[in-house]
């Protein structure tokens, strides 16, 4: 059993890796700040299931207080690996908010590496994101593409820069990390303002599905419970690994066009969707796609979930009493 320090643990993603972890015999110390970019008690459901397991603890805090912040809030026992799950997401918010990602993401990374660095943890997995790549035009994208100028949106560089600085703390310290980033995540508990979730919503209300563009940016929809895997192997990558530094896309190696994903949102929700077209919004790139041949080689990382499946079950999940 590993002790493992999640960050960000009360969030989409964070809270089923909780489950997860949990499942594989981990303790896990959980940590969030509740960021009012959606409401706490969606967050708090999140949670529900882990607060009731006796591995698990839970702690409040903002990594954007400082090392400080988490000496005060986290026992002081050993941690074998931190998760930094944890960050300000979107793209298009980060266009009109670009201070509030930095801070919240590069300050916030910044201030969890120092208090590792001070605690003498050794192992850390870093999520960053697919939005690093930009409008690259190699595809599919490879994690040892040049990236110097890609980034087209505060959040891509916020998350770029936390990449960074893990790289950083590598050299100097010797940290072993992976960065993992994660292409388009969907299913259970995913946040309110995210396309698939507002698809739905939208269907099930009788209005017209906005369209950014012409219809035919992609996405590498990758379903949670993929995702979640890939982070626990890559945990259990670091537990048996000394001298790592990697970063590893963790997507499904399948992009899908928007209009061919409303199709599919219809299909699921049982109605015909109407189209609504609108400018392409500003920071968002055209086309995402995962080349994961390295984390399968690396970790046996292999999506299981395909688009149909995945959306039957968030539209199932959507539609249960919550």
């Amino acid at each position: 059993m590993a002790s493992i320090l999640l960050t960000g643990c009360a969030g989409f993603i964070g809270s089923h890796l909780a489950e997860r972890l949990l499942h594989d015999g981990h303790r896990v110390i959980g940590l969030d700040n509740f960021d009012p970019f959606y409401d706490r008690a969606s967050k708090e459901r999140n949670l529900a299931a882990c607060r009731a397991h006796p591995r698990f603890s839970f702690h409040e805090t903002d990594l954007r207080r400082g090392p400080d912040a988490l000496v005060d809030a986290l026992p002081a026992d050993p941690v074998d690996v931190v998760v930094h799950l944890a960050a300000k997401a979107g793209v298009g918010p980060s266009v009109r908010e670009p201070a509030a990602y930095l801070e919240n993401n590069v300050l916030g990374t910044a201030h969890l590496l120092e208090w590792m660095r001070q605690r003498d943890i050794e192992k850390l997995f870093f999520a960053s994101s697919s939005s690093v790549y930009g409008n690259t035009r190699e595809q599919p994208f490879r994690e040892d593409m040049p990236l110097l100028a890609s980034c087209i949106s505060p959040y891509a560089a916020s998350k770029l820069s936390g990449e960074q600085l893990t790289a950083t703390y590598h050299h100097l310290y010797g940290l072993d990390v992976l960065n993992a980033r994660f292409f388009t995540v969907y299913g259970p508990r995913q946040r309110p303002d995210l396309a698939i979730h507002k698809f739905v919503r939208l269907l099930r209300a009788g209005q017209a599905i906005p369209v950014f563009g012409d219809g035919s940016t992609a996405r590498d929809y990758t379903f949670v419970l993929d995702t979640v895997d890939g982070i626990s192997r890559g945990v259990d990558y670091l537990l048996a690994h000394q001298g790592v530094y990697e970063t590893l896309n963790l997507g499904n190696n399948c992009p899908v066009p928007l209009l061919d994903l409303i199709a599919a949102v219809g299909r699921a929700v049982g109605v015909e969707p109407r189209l609504e077209l609108q400018p392409m919004q500003p920071g968002d790139v055209d086309v995402t796609y995962a080349d994961i041949s390295k984390a399968r080689q690396l970790l046996g990382y292999a999506p299981q979930t395909n688009l149909e499946d995945g959306l039957r079950t968030f539209v199932d999940w959507l539609a249960a009493p919550q």
